[in-house]
C-alpha cells in the first residue's frame, strides 16, 4: 500500500524547457560606431549653420533698419555735342561729346568708393567710344559730378533701318543716344566696408547738334539715369 503511494506521487506540474534566442548581427538598436560618429556630426554641422544663417539674417535686419539705406540717384545734366557725322562708305564715325553728370547719394550713415569707373557711348545699340573716370569717395548726403568727354572717330556698324534714323536724325539735328556707366563701388557705413560692388547705370537722352556755336531749336532736358545692381 505505501509503495503504490509512492509510485504515484505528485510532484508538480512539468517545467518546460528554456527556449533559445538567437541575436542578429545589424539588425535592433546596435549602431556601428563609424555610422553613428558620422550621423553625430552631420546633426552638429547643420545646426551650426542653421544658426549661422539666423545670426547673419538679424545681423542683416538690424543694419538696414538703422541705415535705411536708399537709391543713389544718377542724371545727365547737360550735354554738349558738336560734331557726330557717319561716313556711307566706310561706316567711320566723327564725334565730339561732352557731358555733365550729377551722383546723389541721399543716405545718411552711407558712403561710397567710386574705385573704377568707365564711361560708354552708345549710338543706336552699337558703342563708338569709352572713357575711364577718375576713381573718389562720395560722403553721405552728398552730390558728386562727372564730366565724360568723348572726342575721336571709330568704325560703327549700322544696319539700314539705323542708317535711315540717323538721317532723320540729321535732317531734325537731335541725336537719341545713351551712355552707359559700368562701376566697381564699395560701400562704407562707420568701420563697416563692404566687398565691391558692380552696378551699371544707363542713360538714355536726346542731344542736339551745336554746328558755329549754335545749337537747333531743340534745347537738352535733364535725365534721370537707370541703376541696375
Amino acid at each position: 500500500m505505501a509503495e503504490s503511494h509512492l509510485n504515484g506521487a505528485y510532484y508538480g506540474p512539468s517545467i518546460p524547457p528554456r527556449s533559445k534566442t538567437y541575436h542578429r548581427h545589424g539588425r535592433g538598436s546596435s549602431c556601428n560606431p563609424c555610422s553613428c560618429l558620422f550621423d553625430c556630426l552631420c546633426n552638429c554641422f547643420f545646426k551650426i549653420i542653421f544658426t549661422l544663417l539666423i545670426i547673419l539674417g538679424v545681423i542683416a535686419l538690424v543694419l538696414w533698419l538703422v541705415l535705411r539705406p536708399n537709391k543713389v540717384k544718377f542724371y545727365v545734366t547737360d550735354a554738349t555735342l558738336t560734331q557726330f557725322d557717319l561716313s556711307n562708305t566706310n561706316n567711320t564715325v566723327h564725334y565730339d561729346l561732352a557731358l555733365n553728370m550729377t551722383i546723389r547719394n541721399p543716405n545718411k550713415r552711407i558712403g561710397i568708393y567710386y574705385d573704377a569707373i568707365e564711361a560708354r557711348a552708345m549710338y543706336q545699340g552699337e558703342r563708338f567710344a569709352s572713357t575711364n573716370l577718375e576713381p573718389f569717395y562720395q560722403g553721405h548726403k552728398n552730390t558728386s559730378s562727372l564730366h565724360p568727354v568723348f572726342k575721336g572717330q571709330s568704325l560703327v556698324l549700322l544696319g539700314d533701318r539705323e542708317k535711315s534714323n540717323y538721317d532723320n536724325e540729321k535732317n531734325l539735328g537731335v541725336y537719341e543716344m545713351e551712355v552707359k556707366l559700368y562701376m566697381r563701388i564699395r560701400l562704407k557705413a562707420g568701420w563697416i566696408k563692404t566687398h565691391k560692388i558692380k552696378p551699371k547705370i544707363e542713360c538714355d537722352f536726346k542731344v542736339p547738334l551745336e554746328t558755329n556755336g549754335r545749337s537747333s531749336s531743340a534745347n537738352f532736358e535733364e535725365t534721370r539715369c537707370h541703376l541696375d545692381w
